[in-house]
């Protein structure tokens, strides 16, 4: 029996609820060059009392040296094996879900941001200078144009929707037409992942089959075509391809776990994974303060709450330590009204860890603070990376959280005479 089956069987409804706050890659590191990190910079009143009244640990998002992505870190914090194969889901899915869509199930979607390459065709920006979603939106509506106007003629038996997001991000929707065989997701991202090189073309993963070279062959026609349509856009010239997935079919955790689960979360991605896994999405503003108001408005509905701050990964993406420990404080002055509704159980960690230093997520260990009434109190005083290392907690996979929640909440039946 797997641990998320066993906690299926113990587990029991009642009415104690549990919050879980994720500070987006809030872990960070002490280098020569950044002796101290946001957490420890900080100026955190709150946090700080309530670190004293907790248990502090530390969570690994998928495995000791493992950087994982925001899909697989938030599915293990929800209590998901990320590595385990109907878990691996594909950011573009989990896009389009976020952004409200109804992903038809043999639909191959992917999550694509708006770049800027330079006369040689090489990346300059793989954001496009974070231009803002109203001129995302724009751009969305010119290449739906450009679809509408090829109408069949754009790709290989294809049919193609595109759907705008946040900010430089967006969404491709494929799907085969009528009598032409089915798409294959396991295409590659077209994302370098550095500037200075072109990006990638369209094609297979490494080890993918023949229908994934095939559903290559029959998309890239089409996306390159959409891209000739952007080359006279000042910032958002081109485009690039990550996540091609497909609808996943998870248990929900709300029948997993006979919890009555919701999401509050500004940004599609973060909307996109709870619905996979059967959360109620409440709509709510991009900033904590929004997100505390409609949890406010919410709070009798629902036994569970995943709310979600992205600001810290931002400014740790951006290698901002400043702006990364202004968010956080930002956090800690707005604390008092979430502790006011007097949640049973809750927790404040990350998905994972996105050091200033690297720019980028990292595989290190993220803190981890957990307060209830049964929660051992430990010697820790603040809610920090180097605090969490002591914390009575230890070092646990990310996957393991969620136990400890429903525990804590006293939702665990006994297991065994």
């Amino acid at each position: 029996m797997g641990r998320q089956d066993l906690l299926a069987r113990l587990a029991q409804p009642n009415e104690r609820r549990i919050v879980l706050l994720v500070l987006d890659g809030v872990g960070d590191l002490r280098t020569d060059a950044q002796p101290r990190t946001a957490l420890d910079e900080a100026r955190t009143p709150n946090l700080d009392r309530l670190a004293a009244r907790s248990a502090l640990g530390r969570l690994v998002p998928v495995g000791a040296g493992i950087t994982p992505g925001s899909g697989p870190g938030h599915l293990a914090l929800f209590g998901y094996e990320p590595t385990s194969p109907e878990v691996d889901i594909g950011r573009g899915v989990l896009e389009a879900l976020g952004l409200g869509l109804d992903v038809p199930p043999d639909a191959v979607v992917a999550r694509c941001n708006f770049a800027t390459v330079d006369g040689a065709g090489l990346l300059t920006d793989r954001r496009a200078g974070r231009i803002p979603t109203a001129e995302g939106e724009r751009i969305c509506a010119r290449l739906a144009g450009r679809i509408e106007a090829a109408g069949d003629a754009l790709g290989d038996g294809i049919e193609v929707e595109v759907h705008p997001g946040e900010a430089y991000r967006f969404v491709l929707l494929f799907r085969a037409r009528a009598g032409t065989p089915p798409l294959d997701p396991g295409l590659a991202d077209t994302d370098p992942q550095r500037l200075g090189v072109a990006a990638l073309p369209v094609q297979a993963a490494g080890g993918a089959g023949e229908s994934a070279r095939q559903t290559a062959e029959r998309i890239a026609p089409a996306v390159a075509a959409l891209q000739a349509e952007l080359r006279d856009e000042e910032r958002a010239n081109t485009f690039l391809l990550r996540g091609f997935s497909k609808l996943p079919v998870l248990p929900g955790v709300g029948e997993l776990y006979r919890l009555r689960p919701a999401a509050l979360a500004g940004y599609p991605l973060y909307r996109g994974v709870a619905k996979a896994c059967g959360m109620e999405i409440v709509d709510c503003g991009g900033s904590f303060g929004e997100v505390l108001d409609r949890l406010e408005e919410r709070w009798s509905d629902f036994d569970y709450f995943f709310l979600h701050v992205k600001g810290t990964d931002m400014a740790g993406e951006d290698g901002d330590l400043r702006a990364k420990l202004g968010v956080i404080e930002e956090v800690d002055a707005l604390l008092p009204r979430l502790l006011d509704l007097g949640p049973d159980v809750l927790a404040i960690t990350g998905d994972h860890s996105t050091p200033a230093p690297m720019k980028a997520h990292s595989w290190h260990p993220v803190p981890l603070l957990l307060r209830s009434e049964s929660c051992f109190v430990d010697e820790c005083a603040r809610f920090t990376e180097v605090e969490a290392t002591r914390g009575a907690i230890g070092t646990i996979p990310a996957s393991d959280l969620m136990g400890l929640l429903l525990a804590n909440a006293g939702k665990l039946a006994k297991f065994g005479a």
